[in-house]
């Protein structure tokens, strides 16, 4: 038989050999936890923080590991595998609106190359400026503008330079309706006579956005654009080049074109009591070309061609008063025809060859068949927008 061993002398009562365990000892291996696998936290914090493509990889291999090895952070791994993939997603949005943005700028500042002139900002432009724009688009919101001297072959010429008065943002419609009537006045007092003008001229007008007007703009810039043709010279005809009888007369003749354009946008049937308030304005215009014309029939030379306008005139003023005092739309449309009608091109053109104007009838003032006023002659001068 054995014979367990002595105990050692320094055993004191009560102990024995050999001691217990301590019981803050390890515990047994099987109750270790699975480890945390760190690709999955790391695409978690790369898809938000640094490189989301790397964490998506950083995720697959997670996910990959994880179902290998039976490690912790599946739910962390799809987490950082969404984060990255959406993150990427966003960044290569962001990459090509930036990259297509940036090509096209590149392309643009290549055309710019070709632009004659002396680059200049719009704010810059005055009255009687001749200048250029890339492509000759007078309708491209991110133009520049090359000021060139008017003999050159130019885009457009400058008619007008407005501030807009103070306050909040008129709105769109309002600052249209604005821009629109100050920009024809401005281009009838710049060339007062408006059948000099080329058949290709056109108003155009420049006018703040919304946002610009926050930031302080209420510029209003009135151009006659000339880009579909390659003109040259000046289109300026205003009061200090003509005589003080053409002066009188083609303000008296311009200012019942302006009221003529100044009709209603919406159809006759329903507004008519906007269309006789129109027709009231379009009377007073001609009152004063009348009280004009009774002054200078008399004159040699003139006198003649004044009074078979004058008796057109005082004809016409008679329908316009019948469709400002019009009850149904059918009663104003045939006053409105017939107001038109008594008004010829062809007594026009000969007051102007009188007075040593252009005779060239424009094609805004061409009737069209079968349409309100045929025949007429007489039409509004915001035709040509």
């Amino acid at each position: 038989m054995s014979i367990p061993p002595p105990q050692p002398p320094s055993a004191g009562p009560g102990h024995s050999w050999p001691p217990p365990p301590p019981l803050w000892g390890p515990p047994p291996a099987h109750g270790h936890p699975p480890a945390l696998n760190g690709f999955a936290l790391a695409s978690l914090l790369v898809g938000l923080l640094c490189f989301p493509p790397l964490g998506i990889v950083f995720g697959i291999v997670a996910l990959v590991q994880i179902a290998r090895k039976g490690e912790r952070g599946r739910v962390l791994a799809i987490v950082g595998l969404v984060v990255s993939l959406l993150t990427t997603a966003a960044l290569v949005t962001g990459v090509s609106r930036y990259a297509e943005h940036f090509l096209g700028r590149i392309g643009e500042g290549r055309e710019l190359e070709h632009v004659e002139g002396r680059l200049t900002g719009m704010d810059e432009l005055r009255q009687g400026d001749c200048f250029n724009v890339p492509g000759g688009d007078l309708l491209d919101e991110a133009r520049f503008t090359y000021r060139v001297g008017c003999d050159q072959v130019h885009d457009a010429e400058v008619t007008s330079t407005t501030v807009l008065g103070p306050g909040g943002f008129p709105g769109k419609g309002r600052l249209k309706g604005t821009a629109t009537d100050t920009c024809w006045k401005a281009q009838d007092a710049y060339a007062m006579d408006t059948w000099a003008l080329p058949a290709y001229a056109e108003m155009f007008y420049f006018s703040p956005t919304a946002e610009s007007w926050q930031g302080g703009d209420r510029r209003l810039l009135c151009v006659i654009g000339t880009s579909t043709e390659e003109h040259r010279g000046s289109l300026r005809k205003d009061a200090g080049m003509l005589t003080p009888d053409q002066v009188t007369l083609l303000g008296a003749l311009n200012t019942a074109d302006q009221a003529l354009g100044r009709a209603p946008d919406e159809d006759l049937d329903e507004a008519l009591p906007e269309y006789r308030a129109w027709a009231r304005g379009v009377d007073e215009a001609l009152a004063a070309e009348e009280r004009m014309l009774q002054g200078v029939t008399s004159r040699e030379g003139t006198g003649p061609a004044a009074a078979a306008q004058l008796k057109q005139v005082a004809a016409a003023r008679g329908q316009w008063q019948r469709a400002a005092r019009a009850t149904r739309p059918a009663d104003f449309q045939r006053a409105w025809d017939a107001a038109l009608s008594a008004l010829s091109v062809d007594t026009e053109k000969a007051l102007r060859g009188a007075y040593g104007l252009s005779t060239r009838v424009p094609e805004w003032l061409r009737p069209e068949p079968g349409g309100p006023g045929a025949g007429s002659g007489r039409g509004p001068s915001a035709e040509s927008v």
